[in-house]
């Protein structure tokens, strides 16, 4: 087969093959190739200045459709849609003499970093280059409906706490951005972010010490239990399956195609893998349906 990127021509056998992880291969040929050689042109301000950049074409679509996908958007109103549904049945039974609490992550989940993901795709980068000098800028908006709830279970009564991973050198940064968009209860004190350990148990402890946590909003498992730390694929299907009554009731999963230990999850959580490590990794995943 000849496949033509980035302005040459690469020739890959495809031989319609009949096992799997002949497919496989091909795919991540095809995948490889693009990754070293795909380019996009991009436009910059109002000059229209066109720039050629390199593109991680694996991460362009993830990072497209948290920017451009209706369905995105309608799952983040769904989720806190519900949330606020499930919080009003709370509030039908509370003994409002005590301390509630919500507690939320911050990044995919309140605030929107696809800006950065798509400047990183833009300049042939990856995290951490440049993530420190977006968080500094504050300029994130809000997660699809996660302002109104959260300013919704404010006007009721509950504390709003928000637990990221996040650096602690970012953390006044971090505070600005979520007053500047307009969320409640942000002050030095229920911002919490990463010192010593990146395990947020810790946290949500501090927060159980004067409050009742009644829900946590998140993208990732790790947001609502340290079990799901560092599990391979299997176990956390497993974990999921335990505890499938804590989704929807008080645990809230945000879409994030982008980034998380899901991925992680599929190279065992090397991160010293080079990207075409981790690439082959993922293509040794697919699952298909013929022998």
């Amino acid at each position: 087969m000849l496949l033509p990127v980035g302005g040459s021509i690469f020739f890959i056998p495809y031989l319609y093959p009949k096992s799997n992880n002949m497919k496989k291969l091909t795919i991540l040929l095809l995948v490889l190739a693009a990754l070293t050689s795909c380019k996009v042109s991009v436009q910059h301000g109002d000059d229209a200045k066109s720039k050629q950049s390199s593109v991680n074409t694996e991460a362009l679509k993830s990072v497209l459709y948290m920017q451009t996908a209706a369905e995105y958007r309608a799952l983040c109103y769904q989720t806190f849609n519900f949330g606020k549904v499930r919080l009003d049945n709370y509030l039908k039974r509370m003994n409002m003499s005590k301390k509630y609490a919500i507690v939320v992550d911050i990044d995919e989940t309140v605030l929107d970093n696809s800006p950065h993901a798509a400047q990183s795709l833009i300049d042939g980068t990856n995290y951490p280059t440049g993530w420190s000098e977006w968080i500094k800028k504050a300029e994130a908006k809000p997660i699809p409906g996660a302002l109104e709830f959260l300013n919704y279970a404010d006007e009721k009564g509950i504390d709003v706490f928000y637990i990221s991973n996040r650096k602690e050198e970012l953390k006044e940064a971090t505070i600005v951005n979520l007053q500047e968009v307009g969320f409640p209860n942000v002050s030095d004190e229920t911002v919490m972010l990463r010192t010593t350990t990146s395990g947020k148990e810790p946290r949500r402890e501090v927060v159980s010490e004067t409050h009742e946590i009644i829900m946590l909003f998140g993208d990732n498992l790790t947001d609502f239990l340290p079990v799901f730390e560092k599990k391979s694929i299997d176990d956390r299907f497993g974990l999921v399956d335990k505890y499938e009554k804590e989704f929807g009731a008080k645990f809230f999963v945000l879409p994030n195609p982008s980034y998380g230990d899901w991925e992680g999850a599929i190279y065992d959580f090397d991160y010293s893998l080079s990207e075409q490590e981790k690439l082959s990794a993922k293509a040794k995943m697919l699952n298909g349906f013929m022998e």
